[in-house]
């Protein structure tokens, strides 16, 4: 495993691990890989839904002058000051920041002093604009923006929503640690939920494209290979990292019918990311654990089957010719194969009449009926996924 970039630099070139390299997290590295693969992806859905004549560009008025404001001068100070907090705590806590960085980026752990330095000079830097452009007026011109140009910030809410979602849910899947501890557990590094990372960026996204003109059914069929694309990415994070993410414990014998690798059946995760399991013998490094019994390598699973997703829905995205189905055929794959897969992970369990389900599973349930429900709807609506040629 590779809990850290030291870790994959040390595979390639032997070099030890451990060192400076080791700020930058794997799970993080595919994380913001995720999004760059799902914002390409996306970005090509819209330029040639853009050329199919379904989408088009829409004039809007922005300032190309506008006077810095006293709101202004605040937000830049707020903004060094955050930057500074953080990096003063950083420096003082090198080895703490080095082991894991979101631990104090998603905390209140900071330096206050450095804080008020940077908040100061921030305003000391921008005072002398902002008194040399008062009473000036902003100076507005128009301009032509495709919907494929918004993809910065399509990606840059996903991404600030996408992880907002993503705590709450998993605050709610393990309510008694955060009603023991809430500020400490809302704004710790750890803990993520896949799901409600996606619900509430989806929701977020789909109100932005609307502001903007783009249709939310277009946006939905135009996103859905990038989000199982994403989710393909991010679970390789999930997996090289060993974040915890496997299943359950694996002592079966490799059956015959079996073709693929013995480590796809049942695997250890030496060096997981979170240090569990047994010691691995002569192992001098941070990372020095592996699960003893193997388990189930579920997230192998999942990339292997959102890539086949991501395939079939690439595929099919000039195939269906009506708008809707596409996006709605991807709730159905992805709440299936999250549903199946479930039975072998290891996540708290809810008595819903008389089953026991995870909240994945629940979701998941949720997801496949709506995926039926709005193929049918979408399918019966009959809108075009391209204009028609005159």
């Amino acid at each position: 495993m590779w809990p850290d970039l030291s870790y994959i630099i040390h595979s390639l070139t032997g070099f030890g691990p451990d060192n400076a390299f080791a700020v930058v997290k794997t799970f993080g590295l595919f994380l913001g890989l995720s999004f760059v693969v799902s914002a390409y992806l996306t970005y090509l859905e819209l330029g040639r839904k853009e050329g199919d004549g379904i989408l088009s560009a829409r004039e809007e008025r922005i300032s190309s002058f506008r006077p810095l404001s006293l709101n202004d001068l605040l937000l830049q100070s707020l903004f060094y000051f955050v930057i500074a907090f953080k990096l003063g705590y950083a420096f003082a806590h090198g080895a703490e920041f080095t082991r894991d960085p979101a631990s104090v980026v998603f905390s209140l752990k900071g330096n206050m002093l450095a804080g008020l330095i940077a908040a100061a000079l921030a305003a000391l830097y921008y005072y002398p604009r902002y008194a040399k452009d008062r009473g000036k007026a902003a100076v507005y011109s128009t301009i032509l923006v495709r919907p494929k140009d918004r993809i910065f910030d399509i990606t840059a809410l996903a991404a600030l929503y996408g992880i907002i979602g993503a705590k709450l849910f998993s605050v709610l899947e393990n309510l008694n640690a955060f009603l023991r501890d809430p500020i400490g557990e809302f704004f710790s590094g750890s803990g993520l939920t896949i799901y409600g990372g996606l619900l509430l960026a989806f929701i977020m996204v789909t109100r932005y494209a609307r502001s903007k003109g783009i249709p939310a059914i277009h946006m939905m069929d135009a996103a859905a290979p990038a989000l199982m694309a994403g989710y393909c990415v991010g679970r390789m994070g999930c997996h090289f990292s060993g974040d915890g993410d496997w299943g359950i414990v694996n002592e079966l014998a490799k059956p015959t019918w079996f073709f693929l690798p013995d480590s796809w059946w049942s695997f250890s995760y030496p060096h997981n990311v979170l240090n569990e399991g047994t010691l691995i013998e002569n192992c001098t490094w941070n990372y020095c654990h592996q699960l003893v019994p193997p388990v189930f390598p579920t997230p192998l699973y999942e990339i292997a089957l959102a890539a086949l997703i991501t395939g079939l829905l690439w595929t099919l995205r000039t195939i269906v010719s009506r708008a809707g189905v596409l996006f709605f055929i991807y709730c159905l794959l992805n709440g299936t194969e999250r549903f199946f897969i479930e039975f072998l992970r290891v996540n708290p369990r809810y008595s819903i009449m008389g089953t026991e389900l995870s909240q994945a599973q629940i979701i998941a349930l949720l997801l496949i009926t709506a995926g039926i429900a709005g193929m049918y709807i979408y399918y019966r609506k009959n809108i075009p996924v391209r204009k028609a040629r005159s």
